[in-house]
């Protein structure tokens, strides 16, 4: 018996396993990006309570490139908020030279509450 048949009918490759011929199947290659904390803590949260639509990415092999623009939507989001913040509450470099610990105190609240935001907004939603 041969290792390898070819099917015309699906188009598939069947290898034998023990006495069965079983279909070849793999999924195409997905170009690997490197993905941010954001599209980590998204990861996390589609594994634990979006399973479906988890599986789904991962099946397409979609999942990959849908981590990496999420993280790249959810860091624009973030700089963007910290930088309009600020404005608003008139940190500045001014007051950064001033009284540093004033200023590092209004920048860690600024970036606490652009990370909730983004959380809610982008990364748990």
């Amino acid at each position: 018996m041969e290792k390898r048949i070819y099917d015309e009918q699906n188009g598939l490759w069947y290898e034998l396993q023990g006495d069965y011929y079983l279909p070849c199947l793999s999924l195409p290659e997905e170009e690997q990006k490197p993905v941010g904390v954001w599209g980590q803590r998204h990861l996390r949260y589609i594994k634990e309570y979006k399973k479906a639509f988890y599986t789904k990415l991962l099946t397409s092999c979609k999942l990959n490139s849908y981590l990496t623009d999420i993280d790249m939507q959810a860091e624009k989001m973030f700089s963007q908020l910290v930088k309009q913040l600020a404005e608003k509450e008139n940190v500045t470099e001014n007051l950064k030279v001033e009284n540093q610990m004033i200023w590092v105190q209004k920048m860690n609240n600024i970036r606490n509450r652009a990370t909730e935001i983004v959380n809610t907004e982008v990364i748990y939603a």
